[in-house]
């Protein structure tokens, strides 16, 4: 990595700067409806967590915040969107992970990481690694301990493509078990899914939003959590920390960017909203009822806090040789 966390949280907000100093404040802000851009198709955890958001911020903003779906090529093309919108505050990105890695993975990005600024941390959803309920192992310990005993020379694992959630669980799980671990790419985390139920593969990672309907329903088999705790709404399913595995860790994390020159103050009032909508016992229930988790916290906090995860997952990109040309 060419730049620490600090680093990188510093240049995300004061890249910035210049233009805040010199765009006068909207103080009139918000006088006409507001877009959430969610960059996947909808029903996913990304799409979830913005509407539900979208709804509680409208109402403590008095106008309204309209969901857009705009998919295509891992975020990047409803991120692109946004990156090129007019910095006056009323359009932004529901990003996620990739908003942070894909730079790292893909040359070809078409806008530079300095076009998005962060304004609120929304929620973190966990991943879950999930296997056909016909594999015997009853959780990611016994899973791993099986494939050593059986030496087998190929473990597949379906992702979504290349830089998604589940390809970071893959790369994750190779290097800390060192088992043969192979990610399949499909076009989508739900067909990857549906390639576990039908034993086309032998392991995947999703969000819980979407496994844990198919693990009740006997689907799915649960082997571990990537995120720091169990899932109050399923306890039963150990973390990958208690399988000895701490290192695999991600969360499907959502985070709302807007196009850098947004003045500051219309900023603030946003990640304001936002924090505010978070404590609400609304939103919370309609988070934890598929257990994502709220986020919050001031912008610097947020700033920092995507840093850190594209300095500790740029690691996996490069271990993993990631990167396309």
């Amino acid at each position: 990595m060419s730049r620490t966390p600090v680093r990188y949280a510093a240049g995300l907000l004061l890249a910035c700067s210049a233009a805040f100093a010199a765009t006068p404040a909207l103080a009139a802000w918000p006088d006409k409806p507001i877009t959430f851009v969610a960059p996947f198709t909808a029903g996913g955890a990304n799409d979830l967590v913005a509407r539900i958001i979208a709804k509680a911020v409208g109402s403590a903003l008095n106008q309204p915040v309209i969901v857009e779906n705009r998919p295509g090529a891992g975020g990047i093309v409803g991120a692109a969107h946004v990156a090129r919108s007019a910095a006056d505050g009323y359009t932004y990105l529901v990003g996620s992970n990739g908003t942070v890695t894909n730079s790292l993975i893909r040359s070809d990005q078409p806008y530079k990481d300095e076009a998005l600024t962060p304004v609120a941390l929304l929620s973190i959803t966990p991943s879950v690694i999930v296997a056909n309920p016909s594999n015997p192992a009853k959780d990611l310990k016994d899973f791993v301990a099986r494939a050593r005993q059986s030496k087998t020379d190929r473990i597949t694992f379906s992702t979504a493509g290349n830089g998604s959630t589940p390809h970071f669980v893959a790369e994750m799980m190779k290097e800390a078990t060192g088992l043969p671990i192979e990610p399949i790419a499909y076009k989508s985390g739900s067909e990857g899914v549906t390639a576990v139920i039908g034993n086309q593969v032998d392991a995947t990672s999703e969000a819980s939003i979407v496994t844990l309907p198919l693990i009740q329903s006997g689907k799915l088999k649960a082997l571990a959590t990537t995120w720091d705790k169990r899932m109050a709404s399923a306890p039963d399913i150990p973390t990958t920390s208690e399988a000895g595995f701490p290192s695999i860790r991600i969360g499907h994390w959502a985070g709302l960017f807007a196009p850098t020159g947004t003045p500051a103050d219309v900023l603030d009032k946003m990640n304001a909203a936002v924090d505010a909508s978070l404590q609400t016992r609304e939103v919370q229930d309609a988070l934890r009822q598929s257990s994502i988790e709220p986020g919050g916290g001031s912008r610097a906090s947020f700033a920092e806090f995507a840093a850190s995860e594209r300095e500790r997952l740029g690691k996996v990109v490069k271990s993993g040789h990631m990167q396309t040309q």
